[in-house]
């Protein structure tokens, strides 16, 4: 399995270490309810670093980016963030990403950064050169010259103001900025997975552990936890989060999971266009929705969402939700099951158990920039 830079010091503090996309990472180091509710209540510090960073440079990289994505890149203004998808012909998603805007990067000049899920790296990294072709557009992936840490809960921004410049707190949800932290040169955003306010930080690999202790320490009276991959797939279900593997793959696209937003069918041709169009004159034929429960037991991915005995459709994702206290879930259905506070039924096991449909997401932080 590879390594995050930072594997020794998560093993040091207890981390469960398991293989995640082929990356050794901590699931969990205390309890994974625990390291949640530090999240929604305080902060937690987790390690990203085995999402893939892509780099992007050169006269053609906007309108290159402009045709694998769904969202509008030529749009960006610098130090803004965009969620978008990366998506087959036939509309599939190969992968949902961010794309950042960047007036500088850290030791070169960029104009643009993916970041993409660690499982589909390799494949978008392919994707992307089998397209690149003679456009004057430079593409390096940077994943293993960086390092990645997020910041997130309600006291995220405010530590790291104790620790570097810019304070982050003037800066808008999903925008990115050049910051200067006491080891170097980072580039952050007002970005996460979680639900919950809070920095992403990426960090070039040779600052990487002393930005990691530094925030350590300063944390230390501030209700820091370390937290692992367990919490932060409790977090961003009960934010209604899509998970690729889950809620998002080459079967599903993205006006069926319900990310219309982030598809911009007027901006001109992209791959996957046409066949969207298609799906957005017809109407999809399942609907990403949300579950609760009468009861605690959880509706695992694959299990039945019924009406009476019949199916009309399936979970991705279920889990007991700390901060509600209820067991959640997501899934999809037919179009005719999705008004919140419609009776359904989840076979669990071979037993029913009876739920709602409802309105996503299940928890949502109040905003204040």
């Amino acid at each position: 399995m590879m390594q995050t830079q930072f594997h020794e010091w998560h093993v040091a503090r207890g981390g469960r270490m398991v293989d995640f996309a082929g990356w050794s990472m901590p699931v969990q180091y205390t309890s994974i309810i625990d390291e949640h509710q530090a999240v929604r209540e305080r902060v937690g510090l987790f390690d990203i670093s085995h999402m893939g960073r892509i780099e992007f440079r050169g006269r053609d990289a906007v309108p290159f980016l402009d045709t694998l994505l769904t969202n509008s890149v030529a749009a960006l203004a610098p130090g803004q963030v965009r969620y978008s998808l990366m998506c087959r012909e036939d509309g599939g998603i190969l992968d949902d990403v961010l794309v950042y805007r960047l007036q500088a990067g850290l030791d070169v000049a960029p104009t643009h950064l993916l970041v993409v899920n660690a499982s589909n790296r390799e494949k978008i990294v392919a994707w992307i050169e089998a397209r690149r072709g003679d456009l004057d557009v430079e593409v390096d992936d940077r994943t293993f010259a960086w390092s990645m840490l997020a910041l997130q809960g309600p006291l995220a921004c405010g530590l790291f103001a104790r620790y570097g410049t810019p304070d982050p707190a003037p800066h808008k949800y999903y925008t990115a900025w050049l910051a200067d932290t006491p080891r170097g040169r980072v580039i952050a955003s007002r970005t996460g997975y979680t639900g919950e306010d809070g920095i992403e930080l990426m960090i070039p690999r040779e600052i990487g552990e002393g930005v990691l202790d530094d925030l350590w320490k300063l944390g230390a009276g501030h209700g820091l936890a370390a937290c692992g991959l367990g919490c932060r797939d409790t977090l961003r279900l009960e934010a209604a989060m899509p998970l690729y593997g889950h809620e998002l793959s080459e079967q599903i696209d993205p006006l069926t999971a319900g990310l219309g937003f982030a598809v911009k069918l007027d901006k001109g041709d992209f791959v996957g266009a046409a066949a969207l169009r298609r799906i957005a004159e017809r109407g999809p034929d399942r609907v990403r929705v949300g579950l609760t429960l009468a009861g605690r037991r959880i509706a695992r991915e694959h299990s039945h969402i019924l009406a009476g005995d019949r199916q009309i459709g399936e979970v991705t994702s279920g889990t007991f939700s700390p901060t509600l206290q209820k067991s959640i879930a997501m899934g999809y259905v037919e179009p005719g099951f999705t008004a919140a506070g419609t009776a359904a039924l989840a076979d669990i096991r071979g037993k029913t158990e009876a739920a709602i449909i409802t309105a996503l997401p299940f928890y949502k932080r109040s905003r204040k920039d």
